[in-house]
């Protein structure tokens, strides 16, 4: 006796079904790693942690300027720790080494130039320094290096810092205790830095407002305990 046929429109339903039963091969994800994130220091160093931030002034929601800690490297021989900024074009890192009496700026780079500081540039005093009224000042010898290594310039950085308050600010971020610092560029070198720039910052959690005018939007990684926000 014949085996019964069965009609086209069974055997699709039943492959249908077969197949939704089958093992589904995953789409292929990235390759990443990550850094487990167990403290923040006093100048947050820690290789992974990253903020984003927006222009002060502009509608919420635009695309974030993101600063990301690279990690130690090498610069000019010396070893350091990388910062890096991206977004809307932009793509700077900045070479720190920090040390009692507080964090020093050894250089920068952009696509296509490096900028060496000789001695490195003092951004921030050491942590038990600050209070209102603090000043410091400095002056660096400042190289302009291209791609090819060949130095396209020379001249002289001179800056000064002026610690005016501490207070209560509020941001997309958060809110936070932070203190008020302006300082003021001068330089030989056609104006690489804003003459007066002010920025906020906060122990254990960095910048809350960059000299670029930046304000913080958030952060991965969470208030210290016990200490700032």
């Amino acid at each position: 006796m014949p085996a019964p046929r069965l009609p086209l429109s069974a055997l699709l339903v039943a492959c249908a079904a077969l197949g939704s039963c089958a093992p589904q091969a995953s789409a292929p994800g990235t390759v990443q790693s990550t850094t487990p994130l167990s403290r923040v220091s006093f100048y947050p160093q820690e290789t992974g942690l990253q903020w984003a931030y927006l222009p002060e002034g502009e509608s919420a929601g635009g695309a974030p300027y993101v600063v990301q800690n690279l990690g130690p490297t090498l610069f000019g021989g010396e070893a350091a720790y990388a910062t890096r900024m991206t977004g809307r074009g932009a793509d700077q890192t900045w070479y720190r080494v920090s040390d009692a009496q507080g964090v020093h700026l050894l250089g920068l780079s952009k696509p296509g130039v490096t900028v060496r500081l000789q001695p490195a540039w003092l951004e921030y005093p050491a942590p038990d320094a600050w209070r209102a009224g603090l000043t410091w000042q400095g002056q660096s010898q400042v190289t302009l290096l291209g791609a090819d290594g060949a130095v396209k310039g020379s001249g002289t950085l001179t800056y000064s810092y002026l610690v005016q308050e501490r207070r209560q600010v509020s941001t997309p971020g958060g809110r936070f205790d932070v203190w008020v610092v302006t300082r003021q560029i001068s330089d030989t070198v056609g104006g690489l830095f804003p003459a007066t720039q002010q920025l906020w910052f906060t122990p254990f959690v960095g910048e809350v407002r960059t000299p670029e005018g930046l304000l913080l939007t958030e952060r991965n990684f969470a208030p210290r305990s016990g200490g700032q926000p």
